[in-house]
């Protein structure tokens, strides 16, 4: 009996084509402004922990009420005892809350730029048409609006809750409004230090730590010196001090020229003159912090 032989079969014979529908895209093109925004409402939902885990949401919603939540004892306690005045200026309250600020910083510029750095995603970005400058641009205004948020958010209770306590009406406007430039400052200071830090390094853990340092021991060396100034009696050196922090820069900026009651020894700010070091100097600041984060996006994204 015949038996069939197996035929010997050619590679090639296994070659298939299929077409699996791909298309070119034809549809419009939204070109940079349009990546840019995105990534600025992204990064920016990203810094409440928004389209995120749970756990991601935690740190930055409860520090969102840690800072709301004294406001809302002040209004009430303003309230109930019918006092003539808020217990603390617009312009004190976000210095007084610093740790609150500078924990907030420390937490969520690592997680806007150390996961790209980490995970070499820059580049992606820069193989579109967004272009070195939009990413700092998009970064830097998500981290500095999230702040905004998280400074200017007590602020508006405080001023709702002295409306309702039928506080001067003129009176607590002009103290908003000038709460309101002070936290935009801060604001535009602290983001641009905080993604300047945190792009040194693609480890998180690495960028909290030195964020914390910049912000939170800077000022308690500067406070401490103002105070030993002040007890030995050079008074002229306590403002001069005062340039080497971004907590006191932004109090002695208020203080000269916002009204605000400075928390320098002695209660007393820096006069006009230095006061406009004082603008020079975080101008200066936020400007550098912007040079620093486009040179330092130009070499990763190469």
């Amino acid at each position: 009996m015949a038996t069939e032989q197996p035929t010997a079969t050619v590679p090639g014979d296994q070659t298939r084509i299929h077409n699996i529908g791909y298309r070119s895209y034809d549809g419009p093109r939204l070109g940079r402004a349009y990546a840019r925004r995105s990534l600025y409402s992204q990064s920016l939902r990203g810094a409440y922990g928004l389209g995120r885990s749970a756990k991601s949401k935690v740190l930055p919603m409860l520090l969102f009420v840690v800072m709301c939540l004294p406001a809302a004892i002040m209004v009430a306690v303003a309230v109930a005892t019918k006092a003539n005045d808020l217990p603390l200026d617009y312009t004190r309250y976000a210095i007084v809350l610093q740790a609150v600020i500078s924990l907030y910083v420390a937490s969520q510029a690592p997680q806007s730029v150390s996961r790209d750095l980490r995970f070499k995603t820059v580049p992606l970005y820069f193989s579109r048409p967004i272009e070195t400058a939009d990413y700092v641009r998009a970064k830097y205004a998500a981290l500095a609006s999230a702040l905004f948020i998280l400074t200017a958010a007590p602020l508006v209770v405080l001023y709702v809750g002295a409306l309702l306590a039928k506080l001067d009406f003129a009176d607590q406007t002009k103290g908003f409004a000038q709460g309101l430039v002070s936290v935009a400052l801060l604001s535009l200071l602290f983001a641009g230090l905080g993604l300047v830090v945190a792009s040194v390094t693609p480890r998180r853990g690495f960028g909290i730590a030195a964020v914390i340092a910049v912000l939170t021991i800077t000022y308690g060396a500067v406070s401490t010196l103002q105070a030993i100034a002040d007890v030995q009696g050079s008074s002229g050196a306590v403002a001069w001090i005062g340039l080497f922090s971004p907590v006191t820069l932004i109090d002695g900026v208020q203080s000269a020229f916002l009204g605000a009651t400075s928390a320098f020894p002695g209660g007393v700010g820096p006069s006009n003159g230095e006061g406009a070091v004082y603008v020079l100097v975080t101008l200066g600041l936020i400007a550098g912090a912007y040079g620093l984060l486009v040179r330092r996006y130009k070499k990763v994204g190469l």
